[in-house]
């Protein structure tokens, strides 16, 4: 489901052509929905993923991400929760009608890219009880921004998720002034599909999906730099990777996001999207992954989410911080590690560490993100 509100920010990019974007406040319903698709390719049947193939961009639709998170911890057992996003959007539909995609590779690239790019980078450091979050925009070259094959890379300007040729361990390094990590992933799990073979529907209408899959358990090891200190870190981390160029409907207004990675190698995903009144949509969805990989699709019907804590936004909006999931006969307590993980951007929105707790003797059983946008 990951980060479709990024789509607002690179919106007022393209109106604006600016290096930075304006405080967004609009609809998201006018980037988000079916209008102004003419000429895109659309998510609108199930598809053959091939790997590492489908790590490349995916040209002919609106909008695509490579978004990771994780929860690192160093060896006397310092915790930190990022993220980094690498997100594009097409300013226009390309010149000739396509009836297929295409994964670029190296050679393809262009100065003349209709894609503009923006990346963020947060950083939670839970002993200090600290939350950072920055961004940065950037029209398609290849001095500046893009994503290839042969070697595996995306990029704008030096934040970099670089491959060994097309495949794993991959390198991610990401700094800002006193903030940065130099990071090596790699997947221990094959990926994900979710949604119907990897056509994540996100309601009725035809095409209103994305092509989605997710690598829910990378190996992550590195260094994190914070001011002076620099922290040898290890843990977890998790890819989602989307393309579409519509998704939701006139009756969904924002969604919740969890991606959680048990201690026994499992992992659960679940995007609950929100109707107008605020309620669970119909078309809310997700994934259990077992330790073998052998994946369980989740429907609203299998899963309970109550909101247990709550911390307010500077705007006066209400984010759920602790929440009681029940699944398949067992609870979780899914808890912020910091409450104020506020990414306030161009685009606000809630993204943040959590940890996965036994509710009954809060014992921690795992950890993980989750989003949640309101509009």
């Amino acid at each position: 489901m990951r980060l479709l509100h990024l789509t607002l920010c690179l919106f007022f990019l393209i109106a604006c052509a600016e290096e930075s974007a304006p405080r967004s406040t609009a609809n998201i319903k006018q980037v988000l929905g079916g209008n102004n698709t003419t000429g895109f390719l659309r998510a609108d049947s199930p598809r053959l993923f091939e790997f590492p193939e489908d790590h490349g961009l995916h040209a002919g639709y609106r909008n695509e991400w490579w978004y990771i998170t994780g929860n690192l911890y160093s060896a006397e057992g310092r915790h930190f929760g990022y993220q980094v996003t690498f997100f594009n959007v097409a300013a226009r539909a390309p010149a000739t009608t396509q009836t297929r995609e295409t994964t670029v590779t190296a050679a393809s690239s262009s100065w003349n890219s209709e894609r503009l790019w923006m990346a963020h980078f947060a950083l939670t450091d839970v002993d200090a009880n600290s939350h950072h979050a920055v961004e940065r925009f950037s029209r398609e070259n290849p001095g500046l921004a893009g994503a290839q094959l042969n070697p595996f890379k995306v990029w704008l300007d030096d934040w970099q998720l670089v491959g060994t040729g097309n495949d794993f361990p991959w390198h991610l390094k990401v700094a800002d002034q006193e903030l940065s990590l130099s990071l090596n992933l790699n997947s221990v799990k094959k990926p994900v599909l979710q949604g119907d073979q990897g056509l994540s529907q996100k309601n009725q209408a035809a095409g209103s999906a994305s092509y989605y899959y997710s690598l829910t358990r990378l190996q992550t090891s590195g260094e994190i730099t914070v001011g002076d200190e620099v922290f040898t870190v290890s843990g977890n981390s998790w890819l989602d990777r989307e393309w579409s160029s519509s998704v939701l409907g006139p009756d969904q207004s924002g969604w919740d996001w969890f991606s959680l990675q048990f201690d026994d190698g499992q992992e659960l995903m679940y995007y609950q999207l929100r109707n107008l009144n605020g309620q669970s949509h119909a078309y809310s969805q997700g994934n259990w992954t077992d330790a073998a990989a052998t994946q369980r699709l989740i429907s609203p019907a299998d899963i309970n989410l109550q909101e247990q804590q709550w911390w307010t936004s500077p705007a006066g909006v209400q984010y759920a911080t602790a929440w009681l999931l029940s699944y398949q006969g067992r609870q979780w307590r899914v808890q912020a590690v910091v409450d104020a993980q506020w990414m306030d951007l161009s685009f606000q929105y809630w993204e943040g560490a959590v940890n996965v707790l036994d509710p009954v003797t809060g014992s921690v059983l795992g950890s993980g993100y989750l989003e949640m946008v309101r509009q």
